[in-house]
């Protein structure tokens, strides 16, 4: 594939960031996907690093799987420094990586609002602080921030929301500052609910039967669902898309998750 993509995806071991590494690769891009094999707060993502290591070897893929930690500024160095061992570039990165309990203000403990936006806004921080540098070098570059609906605010989501907010604040003012560097950064909302992820099945305990039945859906008739997103991603890091910076792209409902769009009644 001539433009071929050297992509690294954070929390691409799991969920939305799992279909993200193995869209990528299925398209010919050679990714480096990270993420933790314990599972974390409001996760189900045990063993998700063995589990994509073997896949990728099961499809011959040009995936590389790491054990690392988004909010670890070393470890965040490390895979970048492996990256460029193996490739010798970065042309993109995906900042996937999240958590989601829920919860008020009220019932948000000082801890546990301190480590979501750790994951959610710190870790994009990290990631991108760690790579631009190189993207830049490089003559440019993509940067894709997986966003959130909640972050326009919404009910029993406080930490979160916040977090996913300062995320489209951190993506438009990255945009800004290295717009003359040909370094792109857009955001990706996946949206119309029923998206069965790493996030939603933590919340349920990860019955994925819980979702789908009263979501308003996608354009397509169906709810969105991780390959929805990769593709969106695929593009948005490909040449054809090199004019494309500081925008948010929902995918599945409308701007800012506007909704909802009631579903019709059957007569």
């Amino acid at each position: 594939m001539s433009e071929s993509k050297v992509a690294i995806v954070t929390g691409g071991t799991f969920g939305i960031g799992r279909d993200i590494t193995l869209g990528l690769a299925q398209k010919g891009h050679r990714v480096v996907a990270f993420g933790l094999e314990a599972a974390q707060v409001s996760s189900t993502a045990e063993g998700s690093v063995t589990s994509l290591r073997s896949e990728v070897e099961r499809r011959g893929l040009s995936v590389e799987v790491l054990d690392a930690d988004v909010t670890d500024a070393a470890a965040v160095a490390g895979v970048v420094d492996h990256t460029l061992t193996r490739h010798g570039r970065i042309d993109a990165l995906v900042n996937n990586a999240a958590i989601g309990p829920l919860g008020t203000v009220l019932d948000t403990d000082e801890e546990l609002f301190e480590r979501i936006l750790s994951v959610n806004l710190k870790g994009p921080y990290l990631t991108s602080r760690a790579v631009l540098p190189h993207l830049i070098e490089g003559g440019g570059g993509s940067i894709v921030n997986i966003g959130s609906g909640a972050g326009w605010g919404k009910p029993n989501m406080a930490a979160y929301a916040a977090s996913k907010g300062g995320l489209f604040a951190l993506s438009a003012a990255t945009a800004y500052d290295f717009f003359h560097d040909r370094v792109r950064v857009n955001t990706v909302v996946p949206g119309g609910g029923g998206i069965v992820s790493g996030i939603s099945l933590g919340r349920v305990g990860g019955d994925a039967a819980s979702f789908g039945k009263d979501a308003a859906g996608s354009a397509a008739g169906r709810p969105i669902d991780g390959n929805d997103i990769a593709n969106v991603v695929a593009f948005l890091i490909s040449d054809a898309a090199e004019a494309i910076s500081g925008t948010v792209v929902d995918v599945g409902c409308f701007s800012h998750q506007g909704g909802p769009v009631n579903r019709k009644k059957e007569s």
